[in-house]
């Protein structure tokens, strides 16, 4: 497991103002098919799905097994979750989605499935105001970037403090994504 997957679940949970309570235990649906995306069991989750698990079950938090797929970089896990119909843009409680989650792991296969399955780059979280593209510039994660602008990402959204994905990546010294943004803005402001 990657060393930021824990702070990025324990962060993303605590802005979302998640956390069990006893009183939310009806919220899941079907654990075994949220462990198994989790885990990145595809096979799992097919056989699972065989036996009438819903693909979108949500947990306490509002997490469906794809955002625990994408979470975690389980891109053959995402596959079989939306090939059994998972909606793509569906979001916890505090508005993010397995794009979102994906792209703020730079888990890029992950994220181009997703893209493909008509996940929309430009989903705005409700706690912050972030986009897939703002969390990748953040992290760090130049390929997630790249593919994001490929695939039609808008650099040039701002979050509630007034950040671009370009502020981002300029405050935590990522100079290569601020110039990869940079040119992508200054030609979006040109169309």
């Amino acid at each position: 497991m990657s060393p930021w997957v824990a702070p990025t679940l324990i962060a993303l949970s605590l802005v979302s103002g998640c956390g069990p309570a006893p009183d939310e235990a009806a919220a899941f649906d079907d654990p075994a098919i949220l462990a198994a995306a989790e885990s990145g069991d595809a096979a799992g989750i097919r056989s699972l799905i065989a036996t009438g698990a819903p693909p979108d079950t949500r947990d306490a938090c509002q997490w469906t097994p794809l955002m625990k797929a994408a979470l975690n970089g389980r891109t053959e896990a995402a596959k079989a979750l939306l090939d059994a119909g998972a909606t793509p843009d569906l979001g916890d409680k505090g508005g993010y989605t397995a794009l979102m989650l994906a792209a703020s792991n730079g888990h890029t296969a992950t994220l181009n499935l997703l893209l493909d399955r008509a996940a929309d780059p430009d989903h705005v979280e409700r706690t912050n105001g972030w986009t897939a593209l703002i969390w990748a510039a953040k992290r760090g994660h130049a390929d997630t970037v790249d593919l994001l602008l490929l695939r039609g990402a808008d650099p040039v959204v701002r979050g509630f403090d007034g950040k671009s994905a370009a502020d981002w990546a300029r405050e935590k010294g990522f100079e290569e994504i601020v110039g990869r943004l940079g040119r992508t803005s200054s030609r979006s402001a040109t169309q």
